[in-house]
């Protein structure tokens, strides 16, 4: 029983010599492999602040300085974890080859995502609209309050909230109400057959004059768009600032009606043609 004993702690006792002179031919490698580790972390540190203070002062798109950045940290910490691990004396070829696979099959598994991210970077880098801006798009129209990276989100008149994704709104037609400024309305009246028209345009000339947001120039014009089976219809066209243009709308319409009815203009309702059978 005794030898017994004796022959497993003499054994033990060579595993832990084995264990200690492992440890100390390794504790090089180890040593330097979190010196590496440390100060790599230490510098991705200071390298993301520089890079944002540059791209801060270039005045850089605030998402595509935030996306940049993001993308140089974790890109380094990759390109540090595998020297780290390849100091460790960790074979790094087999590890680069899963992530390869990894990464395709992410990719094929998200493509549209994908889609929108290529969507994202394209509207950050053309920019054919900025954030503040009134656009039309996708069947929504809303001001843009944030770009990201997938979807632009859109703030709707009735503070609605809506998510166009990327991918399909670089793809599509993009009406942007704000870049020129200015802003033009496009109002009809369908008046009578009765209506002196001469009188009905010096009218909506009037009115449009006489409104603080019509603006001067361009100048507002009226003009006959069409004679229908039941009804003249004037055309009515002022121009106003982005911020005015729906008050000025309401505005318009409400004082062309009660100076009509002051003139005794009549407005022709809107006649619908059924066929009967």
């Amino acid at each position: 029983m005794e030898k017994k004993e004796l022959h497993y702690f003499h054994s033990f006792g060579e595993y832990v010599d084995q264990f200690i002179g492992a440890l100390i031919e390794y504790s090089p490698k180890l040593i330097s492999a979190f010196i590496i580790l440390f100060v790599g972390l230490y510098a991705i540190r200071i390298i993301n602040r520089l890079a944002k203070k540059i791209m801060l002062k270039r005045e850089l798109d605030p998402t595509l300085s935030k996306f940049l950045a993001d993308s140089l940290l974790w890109s380094s910490r990759l390109l540090l974890f595998v020297t780290f691990i390849s100091k460790l004396g960790i074979e790094t070829s087999s590890f680069v080859a899963i992530l390869g696979a990894a990464g395709l099959a992410i990719g094929l598994s998200l493509q549209g995502s994908l889609s929108n991210f290529a969507g994202g970077m394209l509207i950050i880098l053309f920019k054919p609209f900025r954030v503040g801006d009134t656009i039309e798009a996708q069947g929504v129209t809303g001001v843009v309050s944030e770009i990201q990276i997938f979807v632009t989100k859109l703030v709707a008149a009735n503070n609605q909230t809506i998510f166009v994704p990327n991918g399909n709104l670089s793809n599509g037609t993009i009406i942007n109400y704000s870049v020129a400024g200015i802003r033009r309305a496009d109002l009809v009246f369908s008046l009578s057959y009765d209506t002196n028209i001469k009188n009905a345009k010096d009218l909506v000339m009037q009115v449009l004059e006489s409104h603080t947001s019509v603006l001067k120039t361009p100048a507002p014009s009226v003009t006959v768009r069409d004679l229908s089976d039941s009804a003249i219809h004037l055309s009515i066209k002022p121009w106003s600032k982005n911020a005015d243009f729906g008050d000025m709308c309401s505005d318009i319409l409400e004082n062309c009606k009660e100076a009509f009815d002051t003139a005794g203009i009549v407005i022709q309702p809107y006649v619908r043609e059924v066929s009967k059978e």
